[in-house]
């Protein structure tokens, strides 16, 4: 497995997010242009484009809000060589919310359609769900580059050494081989490789970003099925997220998941999201498309 010693996974995050400005582009909506992180097989991964049309619509709403929910639809796969152009609709400034419609494009095309909530921070009811006991400690657990290691391939060495998110799998990963028990959960601890800068909506855009990787492994899991078995075809549909408490991504999470139904060729995945201090920090839900050789 060749690998790229120089690569920053942590810079090239803060590179996808740190969308430019069209030059030129009038419209009705705010424009932007991102680029992608080259994949294996040249298709976007989704919690990208999440993340950066979440970071798209925040450059368009006043600094004191920040994204409190977001529902989006994966409507087309995208392409890696191509750039990403984002059009942000201001749908509603209410004096304590602001609404915006972001749609990520390529070819003319949207490829993300995604409607995301702000709010500037204010006090009320507070209580949570607790966070599970007897969780090992992230520091006590393989990284993915240690369990992949044996394995000379260009997704592993992606998933290895090219994501931004250290990820470090509680319960027995299913990247290559379905894991002993047949249970509808899952749970990871993750975080960035360095510190991030400050900034509460880039932190959360991230998180958006981090929350595709393993949303729907507990579908996958409860069938005895693995990321690479034979014939699988599985893509992300929608993707819905609120974000609770302030959170930091360059500090250990630990991401809860597990999958209520699957029917249809879809599984419904959900989240949750606890910092190391046990506060919830987000929930996300989504569902995919799963479609296994009969």
């Amino acid at each position: 497995m060749s690998i790229d010693e120089s690569f920053d996974p942590t810079a090239s995050l803060l590179e996808l997010l740190n969308l430019s400005w069209a030059d030129g582009a009038k419209t009705d909506e705010d424009i932007f242009v991102g680029g992608s992180q080259p994949e294996p097989r040249k298709r976007v991964f989704g919690g990208q484009v999440l993340g950066q049309s979440l970071v798209a619509a925040s450059r368009t709403v006043p600094e004191d809000r920040v994204m409190h929910s977001m529902h989006g639809y994966f409507l087309r796969p995208g392409d890696t060589e191509v750039p990403i152009t984002f059009g942000v609709e201001r749908l509603r400034d209410g004096r304590s919310f602001s609404a915006r419609r972001s749609h990520a494009y390529q070819n003319g095309k949207p490829i993300l359609s995604m409607i995301a909530s702000f709010q500037v921070p204010d006090s009320g009811l507070d209580h949570q769900e607790e966070m599970p006991a007897g969780i090992p400690d992230p520091e006590d657990l393989p990284t993915t580059a240690e369990l992949l290691k044996d394995f000379d391939h260009p997704v592993a060495e992606a998933w290895s050494h090219r994501r931004p998110m250290d990820i470090r799998h509680v319960m027995d990963p299913v990247y290559v081989r379905a894991g002993r028990e047949k249970t509808p959960h899952n749970a990871v601890w993750m975080k960035t490789f360095k510190p991030m800068p400050d900034g509460e909506n880039l932190h959360r855009a991230a998180l958006a970003y981090a929350s595709d990787y393993t949303l729907l492994e507990p579908v996958l899991r409860g069938h005895g099925l693995s990321w690479t078995t034979p014939g699988m075809s599985i893509a992300s549909l929608d993707h819905a997220m609120w974000w609770h408490r302030p959170v930091r991504v360059d500090d250990w999470l630990l991401y809860v998941q597990e999958s209520p139904s699957a029917s249809a060729a879809r599984g419904l995945s959900t989240g949750r999201i606890f910092n190391r201090s046990g506060e919830l920090v987000a929930t996300v839900a989504q569902e995919g498309m799963v479609r296994v050789p009969q």
